[in-house]
């Protein structure tokens, strides 16, 4: 199978084939900043369970004054707090810079047959800010669309899928990408939704697996579940770059060809 840029528009099936394919050939270097990313945020993930479990113990004994149980209560939710800001703002940048390293090295492979993580790397530093902008702009959008009956939420993370791939692949803006994916995707709403369906249904199956592993570890079963997921998430930004050049080659299909010079 060629995992060159494909020049019609591939069935699910094939995508799927074209995404495990280019994975399991460089799976150490996909792996790489998935792993560290993992370690990262399981870690974060045992130190607010390890707060969490530490606070409740610690909280004031029946008969205590209100004065008491006031002074634990904020101090827990202040402290709380600030940890999960600080996980949510480190998790939001080493998710998108994973990504964007992920997308730009599978879209050199299948443009020029081979690729540089550091390379990667450094491209998607420069394209930071429109990752993380165009991040919390989807973020923001697909969260009020779920609140509004799920279906608008549904609708707004197919209609945003391929962001990260038009970004670091035409090197446009946030906003650009936005009106860029969902001109991609258009016409193809159920195979992009099938396709965003299994492979994160993969993911979610593997930290659920990992978890149920960990368990008997205590606070270490978020990390290893976090871990176990890292050996399939690069599949996702495979699958959607894949998915991207799928698209464009369908989108090039539909424009007529310009017309014959007069002479």
């Amino acid at each position: 199978m060629s995992l060159s840029k494909p020049e019609r528009e591939l069935s699910l099936e094939e995508v799927l084939k074209w995404a495990f394919a280019i994975y399991s050939k460089n799976f150490t270097k996909f792996l790489i900043p998935f792993l560290a990313a993992a370690l990262v945020v399981g870690s974060l993930g045992v130190v607010v369970y390890n707060f969490a479990t530490t606070a409740m113990a610690n909280i004031p004994e029946p008969g205590a004054s209100p004065e008491e149980i006031q002074n634990w209560f904020w101090g827990f939710m202040v402290a709380m707090l600030a940890i999960v800001f600080i996980m949510g703002i480190t998790s939001w940048i080493i998710s998108a810079v994973v990504n964007g390293v992920c997308v730009k090295y599978t879209a050199e492979l299948m443009e020029k047959g081979k690729a540089s993580l550091t390379e990667a790397f450094n491209f998607t530093i420069y394209k930071l800010v429109c990752l993380l902008a165009a991040a919390l702009i989807t973020v923001i959008l697909i969260g009020l669309g779920f609140l509004a009956l799920i279906v608008p939420g549904i609708i707004l993370l197919i209609m945003f899928s391929l962001v990260v791939p038009a970004i670091m692949i035409e090197d446009i803006g946030a906003l650009d990408s936005l009106s860029r994916s969902r001109k991609l995707v258009s016409y193809r709403w159920l195979k992009t939704f099938a396709l965003l369906l299994i492979v994160y249904l993969a993911v979610i199956f593997v930290s659920y697996i990992g978890n149920l592993i960990g368990q008997p570890l205590g606070p270490l079963s978020t990390l290893v579940g976090t871990v176990a997921a890292a050996f399939v998430q690069p599949i996702i930004p495979i699958s959607l770059t894949v998915y991207y050049y799928a698209m464009v080659a369908k989108e090039a299909k539909r424009v007529p060809p310009p017309p014959p010079p007069p002479f």
